[in-house]
C-alpha cells in the first residue's frame, strides 16, 4: 500500500508539473481581451474575460488591453500665414475589442500602439488642420479647429482598430514675435474701446446738460410771462402787512434823523 501510494503521488506530481510546464489555462482580466496564435499564425477568434483553455505548444495566447487610455503630446506646425504654432494636445483612445487581432497582427502589442499609431496620427492631423487656418483664427476658432483634428483623428485611426473617445487642444504657443504682435494689437483694440466709450459718455452728458438748460430757461421764460404788475403790486402789500405784523408799536428813538411813517391807508 505504501509502496502504491507512492507511485501514486509522484505521478499525480509529475502531472501536476506538467500542466504547470505546459500552462494550458489563460486568464483574460476586466478590459482586456486575448488573441490566439495557433503556430504563430494569427486567428480570427477573440477571447474575452475569463478564464479559457488553450492548446499547449501549438497555441500563443497574446493579451490586449482595450480600457481607454490618455496619450499626451505636443507637435510643430505652420498657420495658413506661415506662422509657427507649437500644439499642446490630449487624446483619449481605446482599442476596438472585435479588431484586436487585426491591430496586433498590423501593429504589434498594446505598448506599440501609441508609438507606431497614436503620436503620428495626432501629428499629422494637427499638421493638416492648422494649415487651414490663420494664426489668429487658431485662436478665436479654437472650438472649430479642435473638431476638425478631432475628425481626422477618428477617421485615420478607425481604419487601424482605435477608437478615438476624445480629443482636446491643451495650448497654442506661438512665437515670440506673434505673441508680442497679438499682444499690442490686443492692448491698441481695448484702448480703442476705452476712447470710443469716453466719447459717448461725453456725448451724453453734454445732451443731459444741454436739455437741463433748456429746461431752466423755458421755466424762467415761464415766471417772466407770469410777472404782472397786479402781481407786484400784490408782493409789495405783503411784505407791508408782514412788516407791521411784526411792529411792537414803539418808535425807533433815532436823533437827528426824520421819523419813519407807515401810509395804513395803502397797506388796507
Amino acid at each position: 500500500m505504501n509502496a502504491n501510494f507512492i507511485k501514486y503521488a509522484v505521478m499525480g506530481f509529475g502531472a501536476l508539473l506538467l500542466v504547470l510546464i505546459l500552462n494550458p489555462f489563460v486568464v483574460i482580466g476586466a478590459g482586456e481581451r486575448g488573441v490566439v496564435m495557433n503556430f504563430g499564425a494569427v486567428q480570427k477568434e477573440i477571447l474575452g474575460e475569463g478564464l479559457h483553455l488553450r492548446v499547449p505548444i501549438m497555441q500563443k495566447v497574446v493579451i490586449m488591453n482595450v480600457q481607454v487610455q490618455k496619450g499626451e503630446g505636443q507637435g510643430d506646425a505652420a498657420s495658413k500665414d506661415l506662422q509657427q504654432v507649437t500644439t499642446n494636445v490630449a487624446i483619449n483612445y481605446h482599442l476596438d475589442p472585435l479588431k484586436v487581432a487585426h491591430v496586433y497582427q498590423t501593429i504589434g502589442n498594446f505598448a506599440a500602439v501609441g508609438d507606431r499609431m497614436i503620436l503620428p496620427a495626432v501629428s499629422e492631423s494637427v499638421k493638416a488642420a492648422t494649415a487651414q487656418y490663420t494664426a489668429e483664427e487658431l485662436i478665436s476658432k479654437r472650438q472649430e479647429v479642435r473638431e476638425k483634428i478631432r475628425n481626422l483623428l477618428l477617421n485615420r485611426l478607425a481604419n487601424y482598430g482605435v477608437i478615438v473617445d476624445d480629443f482636446s487642444i491643451v495650448n497654442f504657443a506661438f512665437s515670440k514675435e506673434f505673441s508680442n504682435a497679438i499682444e499690442s494689437k490686443t492692448t491698441a483694440e481695448q484702448l480703442k474701446l476705452k476712447a470710443e466709450r469716453d466719447l459717448e459718455r461725453i456725448r451724453i452728458e453734454s445732451e443731459q446738460k444741454m436739455t437741463q438748460a433748456r429746461a431752466e430757461a423755458e421755466a424762467l421764460r415761464v415766471q417772466k410771462e407770469n410777472v404782472t404788475e397786479n402781481l407786484i403790486k400784490l408782493r409789495q402789500i405783503e411784505m407791508q402787512q408782514r412788516a407791521i405784523e411784526k411792529w411792537d408799536g414803539k418808535l425807533p428813538q433815532v436823533t437827528g434823523g426824520a421819523t419813519p411813517f407807515i401810509d395804513l391807508r395803502n397797506a388796507q
